[in-house]
């Protein structure tokens, strides 16, 4: 799998995932020693499309990635969604919709309150 570092991969990416009703997301980030999380890595999926976006490339303008997680016509699916969207918000200044969150969906099928 690629590593998308430059704006042009990023763009063509995010066209592929806006085809899709809906795109898994997760992000990894460090907060140890900074108040906000500082985003290390976007990993995102949709039938026929994978990607992992390095977030600190100095090539990479994430617009694109924002613009996609406010297209209300694809669902971003997410799982234990609360640090990804405290991230998305704090960094695109926006909140993603519409949502899925499988931690959510799984307490309410009678798994638990505690699916990680």
């Amino acid at each position: 799998m690629h590593v998308i570092s430059t704006q042009e991969e990023l763009e063509t990416a995010v066209a592929a995932f806006e085809k899709s009703d809906f795109v898994t997301v997760d992000t990894e980030f460090i907060r140890e020693t900074t108040f906000w999380p500082v985003l290390c890595l976007i990993q995102m999926a949709a039938p026929g499309v994978t990607a992992l976006i390095d977030p600190l490339s100095p090539d990479i303008d994430l617009k694109p990635f924002f613009r996609l997680m406010a297209n209300e016509a694809v669902v971003k699916v997410f799982h234990a969604a609360r640090q990804d969207i405290e991230i998305i918000v704090h960094l695109g200044d926006l909140v993603p919709h519409p949502v899925f969150d499988t931690q959510v969906a799984a307490m309410v099928c009678g798994f638990g309150d505690s699916v990680s």
